[in-house]
């Protein structure tokens, strides 16, 4: 007769259940730290693109072009959409978007503001 020493036979394999929880566990956060990850990343390219986008436009402004195309074409160039231009004088504002990212059910794109012009005084 064979006798296992503090272990009883229904609890045989209850290790290698828990484990493969913990790995689900693990890669479902995995999952969701990516999201976020992407997410983060995103926004980043967008305000990026943003920024850019608005000193491009404010240097048209200087040149007598079109300071709106000028930022549109700089936006498309750092993978954004300009969505809205608004020239003030000698200031410039604009918001691009850039595609976020598509996994887990996540849909929304990302946006980014920017405003350039010259200095005030100060």
């Amino acid at each position: 007769m064979r006798v296992t020493a503090g272990v009883r036979g229904g609890q045989r394999g209850s290790a290698t259940l828990f484990t493969v929880a913990c790995a689900g566990v693990l890669l479902l956060l995995g999952a969701a730290l990516g999201v976020v990850a992407a997410l983060v990343h995103a926004h980043r390219v967008a305000q990026s693109a943003a920024d850019l986008a608005a000193l491009a436009a404010a240097s048209a402004i200087g040149e007598a072009g079109d300071p709106c195309a000028a930022g549109a074409s700089t936006a498309a160039d750092n993978g954004a959409r300009l969505t809205s231009c608004a020239v003030s004088g000698r200031e410039v504002k604009v918001r691009v978007e850039v595609a976020g990212p598509r996994w887990l059910g996540q849909t929304a794109d990302l946006g980014g503001e920017a405003r350039a012009g010259p200095a005030g005084p100060g």
